[in-house]
Order: C-alpha cells, then structure tokens, then sequence
C-alpha cells in the first residue's frame, strides 16, 4: 500500500505544518525533496547550516518511505550520518534526492545525496535508518513491503 506525492504532501502539510520543504518526486524506491534558502538557513560564513541539510535528508527519506509503505506516521529515524563534502550556495536551493537502500518489516535503510540547485556536485552524502512500527496483521506489512 503506497502513496502518492499528492497523499504525502497532504500528510505533511497537516502533520509537519512549519515543514519549508517542497516534494518534488516519490515513488516506491524514492524521493526528490527541495527547500528554498533564506536567511534562517544560513550559518556564519555565508553557507546553509547542518541542521537544515539534515533536516531536509530526514525528511526525504521519510517521504520515500511513505512513498513506498504508505503512510505510517509512527515511522522514526533511528540513526542519521551525513558527510559534508562541500560548500553548498547560499544563493540556490537545496535538492534531496534519496533512493531506498533496503525496505523490511521493521527497519528501513535509505541514502540522500544533497546538492546546491543547478550543480551536479554533492553536497552531502547522508545515510539514515528509519524504524517502521509494526501492523497489527503480520501478513499486512508483508504486503505492503513486497509491492
């Protein structure tokens, strides 16, 4: 049971109203997240903060999760690492790209790569896991983890 970009975006605007992220793309193996850049965003030298890199990671990996499972919104992050590897404009926006790496009953392992809108370059690379609570009917996380 999956859900689309359209279910998603409702989801999140009623359940994360403060959210700054825009979906982009989902479908069952992953998500294209973007979040425009303002002054709140920044951090002293002139470039997006860590926090909003991995805020916007965390939340395109929840939003391919939800993508591929349906929505499920006791899902949680249960480990997060990121790696910045550049400097990212503090002129473009940020673009989330992630891809499901491993979907099971419980856990789920997704990576993110970040980049600087209009540069092929990453930012950031963030691997996370996510825990998926369990169903009361076994046979229905079954289904929902092999469509």
């Amino acid at each position: 049971m999956s859900a689309t970009k359209e279910e998603i975006a409702e989801f999140m605007k009623s359940e994360f109203p403060q959210a700054k992220y825009k979906i982009e793309a989902v479908n069952s193996s992953g998500s294209i997240l973007s979040h425009d850049i303002g002054l709140d965003d920044l951090r002293p030298g002139g470039t997006v903060s860590g926090p909003v890199m991995m805020g916007i990671a965390d939340v395109a990996l929840y939003v391919a999760i939800l993508g591929r499972i349906g929505i499920v919104p006791l899902a949680v992050t249960t480990s997060l690492t990121i790696n910045f590897l550049r400097k990212p404009t503090a002129k473009s926006r940020i673009i989330a790209e992630c891809k499901l790496l491993k979907v099971g009953r419980s856990l789920v392992v997704g990576e993110v790569s970040l980049y600087s809108d209009g540069s092929d370059e990453l930012v950031a690379h963030v691997v996370g896991t996510y825990s998926v609570p369990p169903t009361k009917n076994k046979s229905e996380n079954l289904q929902k983890i092999s469509t």
